[in-house]
C-alpha cells in the first residue's frame, strides 16, 4: 500500500485529527478501537464491590468494527474479524468507509483487538510493512497493551505514553482539575483511603442527607459505581471497602453528591502536540442507570450554555497539556435541574462513541437535521446477514449513494458485528445493533427508533 498524497479532506474531523496530533492532515492512521480500554487501566486499581457487571466482552470486543467510519482512503483499520460482505457493501455506497481493513490471525471473542492483534505474526508482518515515517497506530485509548502493539509493529504511537493516559483518565484527576481551576463542582471530595471515604460519606451522606454515588476511578461503562441513599447503606459499603483494603487502607474513589438533572451532555475536542485546543461537538448522552445509551444531537442548549462548555473545554485542555498529554477528549457533563451547568463530570482523554460519529454526520448530516445515535438489543437464536437487517428495514434503511442520502430520513447502521457476537462466543440469544436515526426533530428520530426497533424484532422473532 503506497503512502497517502494529499487526499484526506482539508477540514473534514480525520485530517484536524492527524493535524493536531502528528501535524501532517495527510499522515497514515491504524486504527485499533480497542473498547473499555480501562480494564487495563485498572487492572491493579482497588474496586468497589458490588459495583455491576457489563454485558458480555464478546459484544464489547465487537464494538471495534465501528472503526471503519474514522478511515480515509489510505488509512488502515485492524479488526477481529472480517466485514459482512453485505454490510461493507452498504457502507462503500454510503460512503461512510474508505480505508484498508487487516484482520488479526485468530478472533479470540474474549479479548480485545489489542490482545488479538500481539497474538498474530501474519498481522504484525502486514503493520510493520507499512512503516514509511508517516504511518502511526492510533488507539481508542492507549495502555500498556497498545504501547506493546506499536512496539511489535514497528509503528510510533500517535499519542501519548499510557502513563500518561491512564492518570489522567481517572475521575480523581477530572475532580481535582475542577477543584484547582474553580470550575462549577458537584459537592463531594477525592478519596484515596478508606478513612477519607468514611469522612466524605460523613460529610456528604449523613451530614447533608443526601443520596450520594461513589465512583471508582477508573470505573467504566456503569461499573465502578454505587449509588449510596442512606447512612446505613454508606456503612454497609464502607466495610465491604474495608475488608477489600486490607492493611494498605488504600481506595480510589470519588463521591458526589447526587444532582437531579435536566440532561446528561458530552463534549468534545482535541488537544493538539503544541497544546492548542481545538473544540470539536457538544451532544445529548442518553444514559440508562448510568450506563451509555447513545447520544442525541445537536443538543436542545442555549448559545451561551453551549459557550460555557466552550470555555471550559480550553481550560481543561489546557491542564491535559500541562499533564502531557495529547489527542482526543471526551467530557461528560450534566445540565442541573436548577439549571446550573457542571462542565465537567469526569474526562475521558479517549475515543468515545459519539467520535465514531464525527466523520459520518460531517458528511451525510446536514445542517437543520437531527440525529439520534443509539442501540437496538435483539434476541437472535442464529446467526444473521446484513442483507436479513435491509430487508427488514426496507425503506428506513439510509441506503445509496451520499447524495441521496444526506438531508433524507431514516436509519443508518454504524456497526452489524455486534448482533452475531455473543451468540457466535456463547451461543446465547443476545445481540446489539449500533445505528443512527436520522429526521426531521427530537420526535421524528424518535419515531423512526421506535419503528426500525419493531421491524428488526420480526426480523429476529420470524427467524
Amino acid at each position: 500500500m503506497s503512502a497517502p498524497q494529499g487526499t484526506a479532506a482539508a477540514g473534514g474531523f480525520t485530517a484536524r485529527l492527524k493535524s493536531a496530533l502528528v501535524g501532517d492532515p495527510t499522515a497514515r492512521f491504524v486504527y485499533v478501537n480497542n473498547f473499555e480500554v480501562e480494564r487495563v487501566w485498572g487492572r491493579d486499581e482497588p474496586g468497589l464491590p458490588g459495583a455491576g457487571l457489563s454485558f458480555s466482552s464478546a459484544t464489547v470486543n465487537r464494538i471495534e468494527e465501528v472503526g471503519v467510519l474514522l478511515a480515509d482512503e489510505h488509512d488502515v483499520v485492524v479488526l477481529k474479524d472480517a466485514v459482512d460482505p453485505g454490510y461493507a457493501g452498504y457502507l462503500t455506497a454510503l460512503g461512510a468507509a474508505d480505508g484498508v481493513r487487516l484482520t488479526v490471525d485468530r478472533n479470540v471473542p474474549s479479548r480485545s483487538v489489542t490482545e488479538d492483534a500481539l497474538d498474530s505474526p501474519r498481522l504484525l508482518a502486514a503493520l510493520r510493512a507499512l512503516a514509511d515515517g508517516r504511518t502511526y497506530l492510533m488507539p481508542l485509548g492507549i495502555s500498556p497493551d497498545e504501547e506493546r502493539l506499536a512496539e511489535a509493529a514497528g509503528l510510533p504511537l500517535a499519542g501519548p505514553s499510557a502513563a500518561v493516559c491512564k492518570e489522567v483518565n481517572g475521575k480523581i484527576f477530572s475532580r481535582e482539575l475542577v477543584d484547582a481551576t474553580g470550575l462549577p463542582a458537584v459537592p463531594g471530595a477525592v478519596c484515596r483511603t478508606v478513612e477519607e471515604l468514611a469522612a466524605a460519606l460523613d460529610v456528604h451522606l449523613v451530614r447533608a442527607g443526601s443520596t450520594v454515588v461513589v465512583k471508582e476511578s477508573l470505573g467504566v461503562s456503569g461499573r465502578g459505581m454505587v449509588v449510596v441513599e442512606d447512612r446505613k447503606r454508606g456503612e454497609r459499603l464502607l466495610r465491604m471497602i474495608e475488608r477489600r483494603a486490607g492493611a494498605d487502607r488504600r481506595a480510589s474513589v470519588v463521591v458526589e453528591r447526587w444532582i437531579d438533572k435536566q440532561a446528561d451532555l458530552n463534549y468534545q475536542f482535541v488537544v493538539g502536540r503544541d497544546g492548542e485546543v481545538r473544540f470539536e461537538t457538544v451532544k445529548t448522552a442518553l444514559t440508562e442507570n448510568g450506563v451509555h445509551r447513545g447520544h442525541l444531537f445537536p443538543p436542545a442548549l442555549r448559545p451561551d450554555r453551549i459557550d460555557e462548555l466552550r470555555a471550559a473545554a480550553e481550560v481543561i485542555g489546557k491542564q491535559l497539556a500541562v499533564a502531557g498529554y495529547f489527542g482526543l477528549v471526551g467530557v461528560d457533563a450534566l445540565l442541573a435541574a436548577d439549571g446550573t451547568l457542571y462542565p465537567c463530570l469526569e474526562i475521558n482523554a479517549r475515543f468515545n462513541m459519539a467520535t465514531y460519529q464525527n466523520r459520518i454526520a460531517e458528511r451525510l448530516i446536514t445542517d437543520g437535521r437531527h440525529a439520534l445515535a443509539t442501540t437496538f438489543d435483539l434476541r437472535p437464536t442464529r446467526v444473521h446477514g446484513f442483507e436479513e437487517v435491509r430487508a427488514a428495514l426496507g425503506e428506513l434503511l439510509l441506503d445509496g449513494p451520499p447524495s441521496s442520502a444526506r438531508g433524507a430520513r431514516g436509519v443508518l447502521i454504524n456497526n452489524f458485528a455486534t448482533l452475531n457476537a455473543m451468540f457466535q462466543a456463547e451461543g446465547k440469544p443476545y445481540g446489539r445493533v449500533y445505528a443512527i436515526c436520522v429526521g426531521d426533530d427530537e420526535d421524528d428520530v424518535r419515531r423512526t427508533r421506535q419503528q426500525a426497533e419493531t421491524l428488526l424484532d420480526e426480523m429476529v422473532a420470524g427467524a
